[in-house]
């Protein structure tokens, strides 16, 4: 069994490592706000590389062993915390802490069904179902995005659950520059600024993709 302490600095590692992964997922996306007919080639082109690089086959393996202990570890330390708080504490953190930082758990659920939802959309189908091929032989994965940013309710769901993921990076990242013993006080506001301000433009930058595709591309 893992101490509290080891809990959280697995914690700390694979939300950092997610953290990292979101913007080289962000920067690969960038493509879709490209001109359609570039964004389509281009954009499949990428998508096609990545399957087929055995390095990026790694660090997927990485990137979904994170993603289920990061979770589990999530799921574990919020049942400690319940049972561990009492009222008295409940009400002290009320006072002394965001309420984005007291609910972490209820961002990190919501984050985890959208992934769950993401993941059937695009990465299932584009694994294991037959999508069509586009004009350079490649799964055109491009069109899949496209159907799937028409739906507005999907695109609600997405804007929404960004928002969950910027609260949730805010504090993520906060804590676990502090539980790694990397928050100095000399540099304290500047972590907090740096944070927040990578959150923001993650979080924005995903949630424009869709709202940008759903009123755009036909």
């Amino acid at each position: 069994m893992l101490s509290t302490l080891s809990k959280k600095i697995l914690m700390c590692l694979t939300g950092l490592f997610l953290a990292f992964f979101l913007l080289i997922h962000f920067l690969g996306n960038l493509q879709l706000f490209l001109p359609q007919e570039q964004a389509h080639l281009q954009f499949n082109a990428y998508s096609h590389f990545l399957s087929g690089n055995i390095l990026i086959k790694i660090v997927s393996y990485v990137l979904y062993l994170s993603i289920i202990l990061h979770a589990i570890d999530g799921l574990a330390i919020t049942i400690k915390n319940k049972k561990t708080g009492g009222e008295y504490q409940s009400d002290q953190r009320g006072r002394a802490s965001k309420w984005y930082s007291r609910n972490m758990g209820i961002l990190g659920t919501l984050i985890l069904i959208f992934l769950v939802i993401h993941f059937q959309n695009f990465w299932y189908v584009y694994k294991f179902g037959a999508p069509p091929l586009d004009a350079k032989g490649n799964k055109d994965l491009y069109v899949l995005v496209i159907a799937v940013f028409q739906q507005w309710w999907y695109v609600l769901i997405y804007v929404l659950s960004m928002v969950a993921l910027c609260y949730h990076l805010i504090h993520g990242i906060h804590s676990a520059v502090r539980t790694l013993g990397l928050y100095h006080p000399k540099f304290v506001h500047w972590f907090k600024v740096i944070g927040t301000t990578y959150s923001i433009v993650i979080s924005i930058g995903f949630a424009l993709m869709p709202i940008y595709i759903f009123f755009t591309v036909n």
